[in-house]
């Protein structure tokens, strides 16, 4: 009675090794800046490097508290460290500012996004303030249809919602009778079912769904990869992919 032996082929042999001598990244922190660099380089780093890149999309503020709690290798940011740092301490985590290593990796540009089928091509700061603000309620005071406009509100995007509010609001409230939705995915998908909608998200959100208007002037804030300590070879490697071939597919 002979015993049946299963044989692995060599290429189920050459993927097992693959699979054991990758380098798996996990990275986590703020949507602004994992739309805008990490979720768009992730494919092609990955096939160039061997390494596998896990994105754990959070906040700023829970990045830096998986990074120092261990559980993630890079937080990245598109708001300033130290109201991060702030906001940590106030979660009961305690981040020394001393141990973390920064490195600026890009820039996040805040775009305003309309539906594809509103005219409006163009907006100044005091028709954006006037249309957020709620001062401006109809679409063809600015050379739109004559519709109420929507404004739509992430409820999970405080740094980008911050960044506008001071730099194209001068720090007024945003109207009262918003569309409030969930994150950066949330906005651009309200504002693709609503023709009247007017929301903001990162440029690297946008598609074909929606229409994206540039404010001016423009709302921008550094990117930056955040470790606890010296970067890893594997997150150097990443590191130097996103300056060099990888930049090519980041929107700018």
């Amino acid at each position: 009675m002979f015993k049946r032996v299963s044989v692995l082929t060599a290429a189920t042999l050459a993927i097992s090794v693959s699979l054991a001598t990758a380098d798996e990244i996990k990275l986590g922190g703020g949507g602004a800046s994992i739309a805008t660099v990490f979720t768009p380089v992730k494919t092609a780093f990955e096939k160039t490097s061997g390494n596998n890149l896990i994105i754990l999309q959070s906040t700023p503020k829970d990045g830096l508290k998986q990074l120092w709690n261990g559980q993630i290798e890079i937080a990245v940011t598109a708001v300033a460290l130290d109201g991060m740092i702030a906001g940590a301490e106030k979660d009961g985590v305690k981040v020394d500012k001393s141990a973390l290593q920064t490195i600026e990796i890009g820039t996040n540009k805040t775009v305003v996004m309309v539906h594809p089928s509103n005219p409006v091509a163009n907006l100044t700061k005091e028709q954006l303030k006037g249309l957020f603000t709620g001062k401006i309620t109809n679409w063809k005071v600015v050379g739109g249809k004559d519709a109420p406009v929507l404004v739509v509100w992430g409820k999970n995007s405080p740094g980008q919602n911050a960044l506008f509010t001071k730099v194209i609001l001068d720090g007024e409230k945003i109207v009262a009778d918003n569309l409030e939705t969930t994150d950066y995915k949330g906005i651009k998908e309200t504002v693709a079912a609503n023709p009247e909608a007017i929301g903001i998200d990162p440029l690297g959100m946008v598609d074909d769904s929606v229409k994206g208007i540039k404010p001016s002037p423009e709302a921008n804030s550094p990117i930056l990869m955040i470790t606890k300590g010296n970067p890893s070879a594997a997150a150097q490697k990443l590191i130097s992919f996103i300056k060099t071939e990888g930049n090519k597919y980041i929107k700018q």
